[in-house]
């Protein structure tokens, strides 16, 4: 059916604009839709990673309880390389640590802990990985080792697991000989459980025994 004029002057001007932005129109559609593909292909690819690092996982959970430690250290290993950004790595890593700790391998231990220190992406391993590396330097003794646990000591706390830092830094001041300070720390931390209710019973005894070591509350 032949177009009014109305609906001419219309279909001429939707092609004379049409004309004129048609380039920028199909530039924005493609960059919608390239990002649509960027955002899906990566949602893919981060729940393919998580499944596969969680089949890996449980292969090195397999090893630990069969006492295989060169399999559960290799496993271990394997998450970091190809999965660092899963939690799996850093969970890994941690039991490695462990592992590695009960074996007398200190220096193994302190390498799995600065690893899941340096690549955590949850805080509550993140915490934990710093704290457990602080207590593994200190438990080493050496000047450099001490440093090292000093300088972690100084940075703002994970969110939430400050008792732990106040806790390790009285750790770290009693290795010094410094039993003032250590009580102050001790002290910190003790005041910081009402903020942290979750906190172990069996750890809340453990702070307990310490700051009444180094004297106790002050009156």
């Amino acid at each position: 059916m032949p177009l009014d004029l109305e609906e001419q002057e219309q279909l001429d001007q939707f092609k004379a604009f049409w004309h004129k932005y048609r380039n920028l129109i199909t530039g924005v559609l493609t960059a919608a839709l390239l990002v649509y593909a960027i955002y899906s292909g990566y949602q893919w690819w981060r729940n393919s990673q998580a499944a596969s690092a969680a089949q890996l996982y449980e292969t090195m959970i397999s090893a630990v309880v069969k006492g295989d430690k060169e399999q559960s250290f290799q496993a271990a290993d394997d998450l970091q390389k190809q999965y660092a950004r899963t939690p799996y790595s850093a969970m890994a890593s941690l039991v490695a640590a462990k592992i590695a700790s009960d074996s007398g391998d200190a220096a193994k231990a302190i390498m799995y802990l600065r690893w899941a220190a340096a690549h955590a992406s949850n805080d509550g391993y993140l915490a934990l990985a710093k704290m457990r590396l602080v207590s593994q330097l200190i438990e080493d003794g050496s000047t450099q080792d001490s440093a090292e646990a000093d300088q972690i000591l100084k940075e703002t706390p994970v969110k939430g697991y400050e008792v732990l830092w106040y806790e390790r830094r009285g750790d770290w001041y009693l290795a010094q000989k410094n039993t003032a300070q250590a009580r102050s720390s001790y002290e910190a931390a003790w005041k910081q459980l009402d903020q942290a209710k979750e906190f172990p019973e069996e750890a809340r005894r453990l702070l307990k025994v310490k700051l009444d070591a180094v004297g106790g509350l002050a009156k």
